[in-house]
């Protein structure tokens, strides 16, 4: 049975490199469903934002907020969540990246804007989160080898994966899986993707956890 008749939609959420964004695509494509994708390489600021984050923290955050806003409208629009649909981003995150990267002040006008927009999706039937090891994510950024998040430093991708692991340590707005994504590697490893598939398909509860072990 495909997971997707027991979850209609599915996000896919983890910090950059844990390969959300792979798994939602594979996924997509192996059970021919729609993908919702946040293309974050469409926001011209963000190769500047890597390179000087406190000068383009902001324009950064606005423009992926406008962005994810859009998409969400369209899709409610179209009804488009009364199809299957697999996503590598869900809105819920949005204030956790603004409130990482912004100062104060700016972290207030993102705070407003985000407020008059109203944004409302509809809630995920399951995420499932790429807890991921620093060590392991500097390693598959540096692997894939986009020319601008070479610049990205380490004491970001830490602070982002703090800030993930916070941030899920408390979600239950919707089941979440809790993936161990250290040596599941997807891009790598056929059967890994297989494997969490079948994992999905036991989940009983409202928040478990998977550590596969390939030793």
């Amino acid at each position: 049975m495909s997971i997707f008749k027991k979850y209609p939609y599915i996000v896919i959420e983890g910090p950059i490199g844990s390969g959300k964004t792979t798994l939602a695509q594979m996924l997509a494509d192996k059970f021919s469903v729609q993908l919702l994708s946040e293309k974050a390489e469409a926001n011209p600021f963000l190769p500047r934002f890597y390179q000087d984050a406190q000068r383009y923290a902001l324009p950064t955050q606005l423009f992926f907020l406008f962005q994810r806003s859009r998409q969400i409208s369209d899709l409610n629009q179209r009804d488009m969540f009364s199809k299957p649909t697999v996503a590598d981003f869900f809105l819920e995150k949005d204030p956790l990246f603004a409130r990482l990267n912004l100062d104060d002040e700016e972290y207030t006008l993102y705070h407003q804007i985000y407020s008059h927009l109203q944004l409302k999706s509809s809630k995920p039937d399951l995420v499932i989160y790429l807890q991921t090891p620093v060590d392991e994510l500097a390693e598959r950024i540096e692997e894939r080898n986009v020319s601008y998040e070479q610049e990205i430093p380490r004491e970001y991708i830490e602070r982002l994966a703090d800030a993930y692991s916070e941030f899920f340590h408390t979600y239950d707005a919707s089941p979440l899986l809790i993936v161990n994504n250290e040596k599941l590697n997807i891009i790598k490893d056929e059967a890994a993707l297989n494997l969490l598939i079948d994992r999905i398909t036991q989940i009983k509860s409202s928040r478990e956890y998977f550590n596969p072990n390939f030793e």
